[in-house]
């Protein structure tokens, strides 16, 4: 019995010391997801108004190349937004599930794939199946930058401007985490080019612009307005996907740490309760073992007599 006492008290002490852990993770989490909520946000309105931008100037000149969907598309390029650590639930695995499924109906559509990768967990999920990954990146997933977005968008634009020939693609594909809430986050799947141009409706549009519908003029031409505008769009659909990923990161990290703790303080509540019943019977055994040897005194003292 004082083995599995001990036994149990060990458990005790070690699930406590976990519990301390996932406890300061799960703080450290929830003070994290506000600011990265406040940069997504902050990130919302030039992202809209750049689409607005590039959609106007995609009207007037729909003969773009970066417009243009190809006849026969062969290869296609998926970027898949993961995480750079663990115990995140669900959110990595999610995310590659998600990717997985657009890889196999791009597959079945006779195209080629193209895997880049964000984040340490995808990178290695990739490496130790031995599957191909064209470009990678880690440590940037927590707190993404414009700049690692703009590296991410150039090496993806020099893919989908070069020639099917010579290694290029006919389609990006971005797959990231959207923060929903702070109990839902999706792991979805955006095209993000040939780009995709959503008719507004016009009365919509005055309602959202405040009554005036916008009049756009571009200098030289739409042509060249478009050559400087869609590498930024590209940019920036990439940096408002990784802000939207770190968010959800921290949500799901939150959630897993805060179902950690309350699951490691119901598992000391348990052991606890067996620890006790444990010393209980120790207890007891130890009584019955004085009133027997009492007993046995008594009776041969009586035999003596």
């Amino acid at each position: 019995m004082g083995a599995q006492l001990r036994v149990y008290r060990r458990r005790i002490r070690s699930t406590k010391s976990m519990a301390k852990i996932t406890r300061a993770m799960e703080l450290i989490a929830t003070t994290r997801i506000s600011g990265a909520q406040r940069a997504a946000e902050s990130a919302g309105p030039y992202a809209r108004e750049i689409t607005r931008a590039v959609s106007a100037v995609a009207g007037r000149y729909s003969q773009h190349p970066l417009l243009t969907e190809a006849e026969n598309p062969t290869r296609a390029a998926v970027l898949v937004i993961t995480s750079d650590k663990g115990l995140a639930g669900g959110y990595t695995t999610n995310a590659i599930k998600e990717a997985e499924s657009l890889s196999q109906l791009l597959k079945d559509q006779g195209k080629d794939v193209l895997t880049y990768m964000v984040g340490r967990k995808g990178v290695g999920f990739y490496r130790f199946r031995d599957r191909p990954m064209e470009r990678e990146w880690e440590g940037i997933t927590e707190r993404p930058s414009y700049m690692d977005a703009k590296e991410i968008g150039a090496a993806l634009m020099e893919k989908f401007t070069a020639d099917t020939a010579d290694g290029g693609v006919d389609e990006i594909h971005v797959v990231s985490t959207e923060f929903v809430s702070m109990i839902t986050q999706r792991a979805a799947t955006h095209r993000v080019l040939p780009l995709e141009i959503e008719e507004v409706d016009a009365e919509e549009l005055k309602q959202q612009q405040g009554g005036a519908v916008p009049l756009y003029d571009f200098e030289p031409s739409p042509e060249e307005a478009l050559d400087q505008l869609l590498p930024q769009y590209v940019s920036n659909r990439i940096y408002f996907a990784l802000l939207e990923a770190a968010a959800s990161q921290w949500a799901s990290r939150r959630a897993a740490m805060k179902a950690a703790t309350d699951n490691a303080e119901e598992l000391v509540h348990t052991l606890t309760r067996q620890a006790n019943q444990a010393r209980q019977a120790e207890i007891t055994n130890e009584i019955s073992e004085i009133v027997g040897g009492a007993d046995a005194l008594a009776s041969a003292s009586a035999g003596s007599e």
